[in-house]
């Protein structure tokens, strides 16, 4: 009897799990290159750093640091805003540009730095925002 009450629980956590952040997106009617290109150009105008990219699957992933956040915590170290986009051609002839945006934060620990995933802070869903509205044209 006691199987089907973790069960339950376990089914219930990775259900609310996901809930921290939710991908945004667009549609453009540029070409998936060009697409790409403008979103690569646009992360680094916002003062993201590419931490790795895909350019045959046209996918990148960007880290902004946030040194200016404090926490009364000894091991806290600083935030860091990331931002993952997939661009894809849709069957319509559109290109669609998805973007997830996470913040976490970094601790520093005895295994060494650890990054425990947060709601993504306003900054961030205001930058993702901003990315899709310039590279939409």
């Amino acid at each position: 009897m006691l199987y089907p009450a973790f069960l339950a629980a376990a089914v219930l956590l990775v259900g609310c799990g996901r809930a921290l952040s939710t991908p945004t997106n667009t549609r453009t009617s540029a070409s998936p290159d060009e697409a790409f290109a403008c979103v690569r150009k646009q992360l680094g105008e916002l003062g993201y750093k590419t931490t790795s990219y895909d350019v045959a699957e046209h996918r990148i992933n960007a880290t902004k640091v946030d040194s200016k956040s404090r926490r009364a915590d000894t091991q806290f170290r600083r935030m860091l805003e990331k931002l993952d986009v997939d661009v894809s051609a849709e069957a319509d002839g559109q290109t669609s540009i998805v973007a997830l945006p996470r913040t976490f934060a970094e601790y520093t620990t005895q295994r060494g730095p650890t990054e425990e995933q947060e709601r993504p802070s306003k900054a961030v869903l205001a930058d993702a925002e901003q990315l899709l509205e310039r590279c939409r044209s």
